[in-house]
């Protein structure tokens, strides 16, 4: 048996493959929607993809497994769990097969158990896995977003991100069910989850990439809490914001993505185009540094900066998947690298891109930063908001004295609630997060806006907190 791993540090994303040396077959589990990775891994082994499967209907990527399946005439496994709601709406196809608890297949000698468990969504399963050519018992499991090094799946995501009334307390409570039946199972079983630290789709993930069920059964806080009702209120409390392309991720991978082969490949485009774009108020997102938009960006551009390895995550809380979206490339970067990360999130509709050297072929604006130092001097005078945009979790461990806290994510929405009046100071805990607030809020006519450049650690001495 082979095994293994591939990581997307920018969704903190997880997939594996599973080959079986004696037939050359593979299988491939969560994959994603760039699939050139497992290709070429199963080239390198002289293995062939036969067989792919997920663990649930995806809400944080677009899945790969049709992508996978399409260039490869491997079989897809997908879950018949869940009720009528979740189920895959393209599970007709002649290249599918339904799976539910207690189903069992093969990859030449090695045997999958289908294990049904319920919480993160209700058509969750899981894959315990048993190499045969050298055991009668499994030696692990896939685990998907149920559970991971530390945690376990959310359950929340159908209530906050898809708008499914009603369903995070129930899902809460399957997943204690869930967890007690992992109880039961052998503390040897390896353990690969779907997700690692900066995923969504927990609170308290760790960062390594695997564990054990027994070492999960000591130290991870979900296995410590004995009674339902407590299981409950502990796993739906400081959950992060959920981001709002979740709903459409949902969705997509519900109905089954669109093959990349039928997308039109974007194309580079001058100032007078991006002119156009910005009157009609088209989304158009500039990549570049932090310090490169403040020196001069495009009025009406949002400014979420490349440097970030997960900036795709709050690409994701201001795209309009009814609309084209747009974006600028940094200095020097990579625009069809660009493109298949925006794809990883289903952001399809990309007419044009424009170079970094766009920007100064016409009208600039500023955008002011200052030091904490300064902002402390501000803070004392009359008419001046500080804007908090971390998250609310953050906000309740510390805070400057009397900042307004709207998360980054949740800015868009709540415009109202910010004065147009008053100089308003954007604040987070690196001016990473606080750089796009401030890009937000020029967008849609604060003109009063600094961004506060110093992260946590400056602020907290140079200003008073609560």
């Amino acid at each position: 048996m082979l095994l293994k791993y591939f990581y997307d540090s920018r969704l903190a994303q997880a997939s594996y493959m599973v080959g079986c040396a004696a037939t050359g077959e593979a299988l491939v589990i969560d994959p994603n929607r760039d699939i050139q990775q497992y290709l070429d891994a199963a080239a390198n082994e002289g293995l062939a993809i036969t067989q792919v499967t997920e663990t649930h209907i995806h809400a944080d990527y677009v899945s790969g497994s049709r992508e996978l399946a399409a260039a490869t005439g491997a079989m897809i496994y997908l879950s018949d769990e869940g009720d009528a709601d979740w189920k895959y709406s393209y599970a007709n196809q002649p290249n599918i097969t339904l799976v539910k608890d207690g189903d069992t297949w093969m990859l030449g000698n090695i045997k999958l158990d289908v294990l049904h468990t319920p919480g993160h969504t209700p058509e969750h399963i899981s894959f315990m896995v048993t190499d045969t050519a050298g055991a009668d018992a499994p030696m692990g499991i896939f685990t998907g977003d149920f559970l991971f090094v530390g945690d376990v799946g959310r359950p929340d995501l159908l209530e906050e991100a898809a708008g499914v009334a009603g369903t995070k307390e129930p899902g809460a409570r399957q997943q204690f069910h869930s967890v007690a039946r992992f109880k039961g199972l052998p503390d040897y079983l390896q353990i690969w989850p779907g997700h690692g630290a900066g995923s969504a789709c927990g609170k308290a993930l760790g960062a390594i990439p695997s564990t054990t069920l027994g070492y999960e059964k000591l130290f991870n806080p979900a296995f410590q809490v004995e009674t339902e009702d407590a299981f409950v209120a502990w796993l739906l409390d400081g959950q992060p914001e959920a981001p709002y392309y979740f709903a459409q991720m949902k969705r997509v991978n519900k109905e089954g993505p669109a093959l990349l082969s039928e997308l039109a490949p974007p194309a580079a485009a001058g100032r007078a185009t991006l002119d156009e774009l910005t009157r009609n108020e088209a989304i158009l997102v500039d990549l570049r540094d932090k310090e490169a938009f403040a020196a001069a960006y495009v009025p009406g551009t949002l400014n979420i900066p490349a440097t970030s390895n997960g900036y795709i995550n709050y690409i994701g809380w201001f795209v309009d998947y009814d609309a084209p979206f747009y974006f600028i490339a940094p200095a020097g970067g990579n625009a069809d690298e660009i493109i298949t990360v925006l794809r990883s999130i289903g952001v399809d509709n990309v007419p044009h891109y424009f170079p970094a050297s766009v920007v100064t072929d016409g009208e600039t604006a500023s955008l002011p930063v200052m030091k904490a130092d300064e902002l402390a001097n501000k803070v004392a005078q009359n008419g001046t908001i500080v804007l908090d945009v971390r998250g609310k979790s953050e906000y309740a461990d510390g805070h400057i004295a009397g900042a307004q806290n709207i998360p980054l994510g949740y800015l868009q929405r709540q415009l109202d609630s910010i004065p147009r009046d008053k100089t308003v100071v954007t604040q987070c805990a690196s001016g990473y997060r606080s750089q796009i607030a401030a890009s937000v809020l020029r967008r849609y006519g604060y003109d009063n806006v600094v961004n506060l450049a110093d992260d946590e650690s400056a602020w907290s001495k140079a200003l008073p907190t609560e």
